[in-house]
Parts: structure tokens; C-alpha cells; sequence
């Protein structure tokens, strides 16, 4: 299961947004921006941005995550938000051992279907270690054979077959990473992958990240969520039917989130 962490993020998100939209409609100096500028104000400046659509100020926030046991399939899929920062352990790098790996609820609720994957994880790992082990070997000749030092053509042929043998690793095989979004373009994520059409398990990833950074700047995100939280759905006929439930649910848990605050 997919473990999402906060790691940090720009202080006073909601402070700082309110002071660059000040600038842009007084005629105060950088110096005295924050002058009087209350929490209370700076939601007044945050709603009154979302209702103008003025969404530029936002973009000075940033929130970073640290974003644990989520498959290849789902950094696949997050790295097309190109408006962010993604730090990823890498299989070049970092040797599988025995790799963990994210099985989705539908074949993990089917007994069949669950051996059948499990199957084909097994059948992965051994033929990853068996391709690493037999490319490293082959290496470290090659490398020693032109000179290299034993413990040092060991470690060079290490990277060089994980490099070649994790060509045989599923979407399946989990991974970690570090990512970062100014608040302009979570909101935008939220509208994506929120939603009912998004894959089961980035839709999870985005509804932990929103949870997180709604206890930080409430304002900011208090119509976050998928697109039918806030207007019409967008989808068409590709639509789930199921706006009423969804809004519902995200009303739920902001309304959690406000009373955790307080």
C-alpha cells in the first residue's frame, strides 16, 4: 500500500499567496506587503483569487511529498505532469532483491487471478537475479581481463547488468520517489487524478496528497478535488455518474479536516 508524506512546504502557503496578489492590486512596497495582513485576510485575498480565476500568486507555494511503494505503472502516469520535481530511486542503480512489488484489489480479491500473478512475480525475480548474476559475472571477466581491480570490476559489472537485467522487471515492480508541485498545478493534479476515471491507484496517491496539504492551507484547497467537486464533469460520456456521491465524499473529508485543524 501506497505511503504518502508531506515532507515540507513553503511556509504560510496562504500568507505568502496573499501578499503577491496584494502587490498586484495595491500599491504597497515589497517592504510593507505583509503590513496587517492577518490570517484572516489572507484567506479573504486566497477566496478572492479563486473567484476571479487569478491563479498566478498560487504558483509562488510549493509542496514537496514523499510518495513510498507505488508501482512503475503509477510513476508512468505521475511524470506526465511535466509542471513539477520528481526525484526516483532508480533500477539502474539500485539492485532489486527479491523485489517488492503493488498487486492491484482486483486480482488480489480473486484467488485465481492472485495466483496467477503471483506466478508470473516469481518468474520475474528469478529471472532478474539470474540475468544480473550472469551479466555481472561476464563483466567482471571483461573488466579484470583488461586490468581493473578485482573489488572494483565487481562493483563496476554490478551496475552494469542491474542497467541490462531490469529490462525484464513488470510495471508491477514498486519504487519510491521525492515530488514537488507549485499549488497551482496540484490543484490541477487534484482535477485529474482525482477522479473516478483516474487509475485506481494514483486516484488513492492524489486523495492522500490533497488530505495533506488541505490541513495546511485550507483556503487554498477548499474546492480541490476532482473537476465535478466544483462544477459540471467534464468527461461527457466517458463520465462515472456518479457526481453526487463524489461530491459528497469530498465534502466529507474537508469537513474532517476542518474540525482536525480547529
Amino acid at each position: 500500500m501506497a505511503k504518502v508524506t508531506l515532507i515540507t512546504h513553503t511556509p504560510n502557503p496562504e500568507m505568502i499567496i496573499a501578499a503577491a496578489a496584494k502587490l498586484c492590486y495595491s500599491s504597497s512596497s515589497i517592504d510593507t506587503l505583509m503590513d496587517k495582513l492577518t490570517e484572516e485576510k489572507a484567506a479573504e485575498f486566497v477566496e478572492m483569487l479563486a473567484g476571479m480565476g487569478h491563479q498566478s500568486p498560487i504558483e509562488h507555494v510549493s509542496f514537496t511529498f514523499g510518495i513510498e511503494g507505488v508501482s512503475r505503472s503509477l510513476l508512468a502516469q505521475i511524470t506526465r505532469h511535466r509542471i513539477a520535481s520528481f526525484s526516483v530511486q532508480s533500477q539502474r542503480y539500485v539492485r532489486e532483491k527479491a523485489f517488492s512489488f503493488v498487486t492491484p484489489p482486483e486480482i488480489e480479491a480473486d484467488a485465481q487471478a492472485k495466483a496467477l500473478f503471483l506466478e508470473a512475480m516469481d518468474h520475474a525475480i528469478a529471472s532478474y537475479d539470474a540475468l544480473a548474476d550472469l551479466l555481472k559475472e561476464k563483466h567482471t571477466a571483461t573488466l579484470l581481463s583488461q586490468g581493473v581491480e578485482e573489488k572494483a570490476a565487481r562493483r563496476q559489472a554490478e551496475k552494469m547488468a542491474i542497467e541490462d537485467a531490469r529490462f525484464v522487471l513488470p510495471n508491477a515492480a514498486d519504487t519510491n520517489m521525492i515530488v514537488s508541485m507549485n499549488a497551482r498545478e496540484l490543484l490541477h493534479f487534484f482535477r485529474q487524478r482525482c477522479c473516478n476515471r483516474a487509475q485506481w491507484e494514483i486516484r488513492a496517491v492524489a486523495r492522500e496528497m490533497l488530505r495533506l496539504v488541505a490541513q495546511v492551507a485550507p483556503t487554498l484547497f477548499v474546492a480541490a478535488g476532482p473537476a465535478c467537486v466544483s462544477g459540471p464533469c467534464p468527461e461527457g460520456r466517458m463520465s462515472c455518474g456518479r457526481m453526487e456521491e463524489v461530491r459528497e465524499e469530498y465534502r466529507r473529508l474537508k469537513e474532517e479536516l476542518r474540525h482536525a485543524v480547529e
